[in-house]
């Protein structure tokens, strides 16, 4: 029995071995995943910077943060510089950390107010009451289109869905970030590993 357990051991460490060389997929399958995300929010902000900046200035309908110059610049070379770090996988625990400063900016300034969903669902068990009050509203837009419109053709892409834009996303993007400081760029898939490597020698 004594040798069965050994055995059972040595065959666990073997394949503890050979499973190592693949540890760095999950920190690439999040960097790939992430660096559209940053891009396109990156790249949309610096297109329209004008109107960003307004938007993070203004106190009636935008997020009546201070320095709005500032903070836009911030964000969008944040965003952009991000992408182009975590594509490489370069500086990777460095970069989460400003891209979590800036999912956290946007769950409390934008998304909190929303609740949990970022797609309203009145049957999710974290439904608020502004998402329970959007299935009478879906309900009347889907008549509208149904009677008066090419309902298939309109929903022929999609679910026709009302967006709730609460902090669903920006709190997955936040853990994800996390998990890459722990992670690192990951072995193999990144610049960091082959800087380190250089540099161990």
């Amino acid at each position: 029995m004594k040798n069965f357990f050994y055995s059972l051991a040595q065959h666990y460490q073997n394949i503890c071995a050979t499973l190592k060389h693949t540890d760095g997929i999950a920190a690439l399958a999040l960097r790939c995943y992430l660096v559209p995300i940053f891009w396109m929010a990156g790249t949309n902000k610096l297109m329209h910077f004008q109107d960003t900046v307004e938007w993070f200035g203004n106190t009636d309908w935008g997020l009546g943060l201070p320095f709005p110059h500032i903070m836009a610049a911030l964000a969008t070379s944040t965003e952009l510089a991000g992408a182009v770090l975590l594509t490489l996988g370069l500086l990777t625990r460095w970069i989460s950390i400003p891209l979590i400063v800036t999912m956290l900016v946007a769950i409390v300034t934008v998304h909190l107010p929303n609740g949990w969903q970022a797609i309203a669902d009145p049957n999710a068990p974290f439904a608020n009451a502004q998402v329970l009050a959007s299935a009478e509203k879906l309900k009347a837009a889907r008549e509208i289109l149904q009677n008066y419109g090419n309902y298939d053709w309109l929903t022929s892409s999609g679910s026709l869905v009302i967006l709730n834009n609460g902090i669903e996303f920006a709190v997955t993007y936040l853990i994800m970030l996390l998990a890459l400081i722990v992670l690192g760029g990951g072995r193999y898939f990144s610049l960091d590993y082959w800087i380190k490597q250089k540099f161990s020698k």
